[in-house]
């Protein structure tokens, strides 16, 4: 058996953000395989982890599989993430892009709530800045448009602190595309996290549009829920294994992310993982070449509802 060594630069690599007025938008070059910081929390994502050193090991070893880019929000923990980040990190590393969100805070274990006021945010990005010890954040995500807030007013306040040199670049999570297009008439959106994978596509039509735009795309929940889409996606894993992808192991969850780095160069999958064992095994993946014809039984499990077809 081949021995393989995992790196996210296997998967390549794509320019997060536009690189012109290079005063005020720096483009951000990363690998396509970056990591999720949410499970370095407690249980329900809610205080510190019954086992730091190895979350803090985790975190330490993306950095050494390449990973340079990674995802995490201060209602993780909430503040828990961030903070683990910069104990295990600095001084970061070079090219290491840290992408985090505000406008959705934690209350309890399993507990969330709305809150994107402007006042808020600028509260909360503060309180990023000081618990990741940075000047600046790289890429600063609304984690989900407010219901009882004007849209507009949450991401001028964004545009405002980009301006002010504390955001480098604006992204959003959770919305739709009318949310980005909204967005985009105020500030460049260069990046939108939303839930997504083969087997959960109902955002199609909206990586197509981030695809168009040049947006960055932060799938979250890669392996998906339904019954019917882990069964196909454990029979394509066997049959990888049988033609010789058994060096990767080829476990479900990097059929899985094969697959989404095979649908769309913006995608960039974010997996989280409080298990140095399982980062590796994720970041293998980047290694994972899946045949067009294992990638169109996939997309076959579950097509996209037909009002989303355009």
């Amino acid at each position: 058996m081949t021995q393989i060594t995992a790196s996210a630069a296997a998967a390549g690599t794509f320019t997060i953000g536009p690189s012109t007025d290079q005063a005020t938008e720096q483009a951000l070059t990363v690998n396509r395989l970056g990591y999720g910081a949410m499970r370095i929390t407690g249980e329900g994502i809610w205080g510190p982890p019954k086992d730091k050193p190895a979350a803090l090991a985790t975190l330490r070893r993306a950095v050494e599989l390449n990973v340079n880019l990674i995802d995490t929000a201060d209602s993780y923990g909430p503040n828990v993430s961030e903070e683990l980040i910069a104990e295990a990190l600095l001084p970061y590393p070079a090219g290491l892009v840290i992408a985090t969100k505000g406008g959705w805070e934690r209350v309890g274990p399993g507990k969330w709530t709305h809150n994107a006021s402007p006042k808020h945010l600028v509260a909360a990005l503060e309180g990023s800045l000081q618990r990741l010890r940075l000047d600046r954040i790289d890429i600063y995500q609304l984690h989900v448009p407010d219901p009882a807030v004007s849209f507009e007013a949450s991401i001028e306040t964004l545009a405002r602190l980009r301006d002010e040199g504390k955001i480098r670049h604006v992204a959003l999570s959770n919305v739709t595309r009318e949310h980005i297009q909204r967005a985009q008439k105020i500030v460049p959106i260069v990046s939108v996290q939303n839930r997504y994978s083969f087997a959960d596509r109902e955002s199609d039509f909206i990586l197509d549009y981030c695809e168009q735009q040049g947006i960055a795309f932060f799938p979250w929940a890669p392996l998906g829920q339904m019954r019917e889409a882990h069964e196909a996606i454990e029979k394509e894993a066997e049959v990888l294994r049988m033609n010789g992808a058994d060096a990767l192991h080829a476990s479900p969850l990097q059929v899985a992310l094969a697959w989404l780095l095979k649908r769309s160069k913006v995608i960039i999958p974010i997996p989280g993982t409080s298990s140095a064992k399982h980062l590796e095994e994720n970041v293998a993946a980047a290694s994972l070449q899946l045949p067009q014809d294992a990638y169109d039984r996939l997309s076959a499990v579950v097509p996209p509802p037909a009002s989303l077809r355009n």
